[in-house]
């Protein structure tokens, strides 16, 4: 049976087609979102006197801490996800993304490395972090710092091993844009945001010590 990834010579035995369509697929996972940060949103404005901007970040660690663990789990631990006659969400989740980077469905050991730290370090580390900012934990900003620059490193090493490897893994430009770069832009864009701000409120307090210890 064919397939809809490039390389058009890519061997996948066993594939099975999708069976939900983009509509479906994209849809669910949007919704679900929008729903995990709303929930956290309202949530959070019963913490106490959060800020807007904490408060934010909750909604943003809260979001990224499930697609960790919910999304890019599942695809680390089933390595068959393309071959199940009856596959679930999950499944077809990673399918349909592997138009826009075949290395997933084609099991490439780097992006499964990657995607396994990500979801079994960073995913229960990003949902710390949503607890470490409610209750104002010392240890909030070291945190945030730490996940950022993991999700970064992850970031920098998949785009690069991408390059190294051909740069030829998308089904058309289409795919390219909107699930290469598009899908992966936000875990660049917002950690460096965020890893920015902790490490001035670091430092803010390092300098604080100094000034108190004189």
């Amino acid at each position: 049976m064919g397939h809809p990834y490039a390389p058009a010579d890519l061997e996948l035995p066993g594939f099975v087609p999708l069976q939900l369509s983009q509509g479906q697929i994209l849809m669910t996972y949007i919704g679900t979102s929008l729903f995990v940060l709303l929930a956290v949103w309202l949530i959070s404005g019963r913490c106490g006197r959060l800020s807007k901007t904490d408060r934010l970040l909750m909604c943003w660690w809260a979001f990224t801490g499930l697609t960790h663990i919910m999304i890019e789990g599942p695809f680390v631990f089933t390595p068959n996800f393309f071959e199940k006659e009856n596959p679930n969400f999950f499944d077809e989740v990673w399918k349909e993304y592997s138009k826009g980077d075949s290395r997933y469905v084609a099991r490439d050991a780097a992006t499964v490395t990657v995607e396994g730290i990500t979801a079994v370090l960073e995913g229960p580390a990003s949902l710390l972090a949503v607890y470490a900012i409610a209750s104002r934990k010392s240890y909030s900003h070291i945190l945030q710092f730490s996940v950022c620059l993991g999700q970064l490193y992850g970031c920098l090493v998949y785009f690069i091993t991408a390059y190294l490897d051909g740069f030829n893994f998308w089904a058309s430009s289409f795919y390219f844009w909107a699930y290469f770069i598009g899908a992966n832009s936000s875990w660049v864009v917002i950690p460096t945001l965020i890893a920015m701000r902790s490490w001035k409120k670091i430092c803010g307090a390092f300098q604080a010590e100094k000034v108190k210890t004189k």
